[in-house]
């Protein structure tokens, strides 16, 4: 069987190809991540997974329509908060694996977001299923997070970059959250300390 299988990122793709060949299962990469930003981090993690597909002899089609940035925000639509725009962002990804399956003559799909214990496995389930329906295609499921170690350990073997965040600025501002909150606090306290601004206006020239 020949699969269509979205890749988040390299570290993330290195158990599921090894576990669907061990089930005799020929998986194809689609790299497809409007929502990794900034760019350089995209760039790191395109770098990383051409370094995971010479590795293991792993084909990966590479989505070239350009930066993602404002087409990602404009499906979101507002909605911001982390239990609403994941499954936007699933949405938006699965979607577009199932019409590259399609052009290409692929019957299944699945993605590597289902290696990861930060994911949302029964929403990408019920997703991946949905979408591969209206397509006329199949979702395969597997838990990979079995691997979960596995996958980290190779990583850290090929020297590859790991991201330290899913890939959208949301994201990477609550991973943050506790040092933004303390930078913050810190210079609340600086301001009522040291005076800096003066009621009145603290920028006059002295006599």
């Amino acid at each position: 069987m020949e699969i269509l299988l979205h890749v988040c990122c390299g570290p993330c793709s290195l158990y599921p190809v090894r576990a669907l060949r061990e089930k005799g299962i020929k998986p194809t990469g689609f790299f497809f991540n409007p929502n990794i930003h900034p760019f350089r981090e995209l760039e790191r993690r395109i770098h990383a997974l051409e370094t995971v597909s010479a590795e293991l002899n792993f084909p990966v089609l590479w989505d070239s329509s350009g930066y993602g940035l404002k087409n990602w925000l404009q499906a979101l639509e507002g909605r911001l908060d982390f239990n609403d725009r994941c499954p936007v962002c699933y949405a938006v990804r699965l979607e577009e694996t199932a019409r590259q399956a399609k052009r290409l003559g692929m019957e299944v799909i699945s993605t590597t977001l289902l290696y990861s214990r930060y994911q949302r496995h029964e929403v990408i389930m019920d997703m991946g299923a949905r979408t591969a329906q209206r397509h006329g295609l199949k979702f395969y499921y597997q838990d990979f997070r079995k691997g979960w170690q596995k996958g980290i350990d190779e990583s850290l073997e090929l020297g590859i970059y790991r991201q330290p965040y899913c890939g959208c600025v949301f994201s990477e501002a609550e991973r943050y959250s506790k040092r933004i909150d303390r930078l913050m606090n810190r210079l609340e306290a600086e301001n009522l300390e040291g005076g800096q601004i003066r009621k009145g206006g603290g920028n006059e020239s002295p006599e």
